[in-house]
């Protein structure tokens, strides 16, 4: 197995780069701030972004806890990557992950400086400093169910490739971490019941709702729904954009993760044209 290291300070950008070094040594798996991401997957770990304070993520991302350390070790037991990239702040990070992990010693280290332009580090510690955004180096579909609650910004990111004969896409995502807020905000589920209400009178072919039901979950919100139909609309296709519009504008007004839509049709009105 070889083993490299992308090394730049807190902000400087690395993970926003990660895909692209990955890309340029053929490297199978990346470490980043305690998850395993191998290809645009997050297999193992847990985020160090998802930690309450800035001591407990720097913990959080040198694998300090021996379920996370064992977690980690079976995903790289049961993919067996033969390159793993590890993402760290210091040579020292990056050698103390690789030792608990017990991974072969770094053969490579990659500095930001090298791969980013002086004014392209600037940038990333401003919108770090000043806006508290981290970057991902996987889909925002892949990272929602761990981030239920956080506002998350899915990047699309073309380049060409060094032949420049066909155009690469990274699909990275941006969020902003517990400890980077100046407070805490929450979102009740009696206002969830109310957004619901408002979403699915939108829908066509919709009469009546006659209740709302939302269980909250560590991975995010689970929608039940009791509704009247028109008569002569089509039931499953009603049902279907029922499904999709709560989906899309609950997850974007909230930031939460909607795991299911369960929509219970009780009854038909038939309109009286007379």
């Amino acid at each position: 197995m070889k083993v490299y290291a992308l090394v730049g300070k807190s902000g400087t950008g690395k993970s926003y780069r990660a895909m692209e070094v990955a890309n340029s040594f053929q490297i199978e798996m990346i470490i980043d701030d305690g998850l395993l991401i191998y290809g645009t997957k997050v297999v193992a770990g847990i985020s160090a972004k998802k930690e309450k304070t800035k001591i407990a993520a720097i913990k959080r991302a040198l694998f300090t806890s021996e379920e996370h350390v064992l977690d980690a070790k079976k995903a790289i037991k049961r993919y067996h990557p033969k390159s793993i990239l590890i993402i760290g702040t210091s040579d020292q990070m990056v050698r103390k992950i690789q030792e608990v992990l017990e991974l072969a010693p770094i053969q490579k280290t990659i500095y930001i400086e090298e791969i980013s332009s002086s004014e392209e580090i600037q940038k990333a510690k401003k919108i770090r400093q000043e806006e508290g955004k981290h970057v991902i180096p996987v889909p925002a579909v892949e990272v929602k169910k761990f981030f239920s609650g956080y506002f998350l910004d899915p990047l699309k990111i073309f380049r060409k490739n060094s032949k420049n004969k066909h155009k690469e896409l990274h699909e990275k995502t941006v969020v902003r971490p517990t400890y980077s807020y100046l407070g805490n905000y929450t979102v009740s589920n009696s206002v969830v019941q109310s957004l619901v209400y408002h979403i699915v009178y939108d829908v066509d072919g919709v009469y009546k709702v006659n209740k709302v039901n939302i269980t909250s979950q560590p991975t995010g919100l689970k929608v039940g729904l009791d509704i009247i139909i028109v008569y002569g609309k089509v039931i499953p296709n009603v049902a279907k954009d029922i499904q999709q519009s709560i989906i899309e504008k609950l997850e974007y007004m909230t930031g939460q993760n909607i795991l299911e839509v369960n929509i219970f049709v009780r009854g038909l009105w038939i309109v009286n044209e007379s």
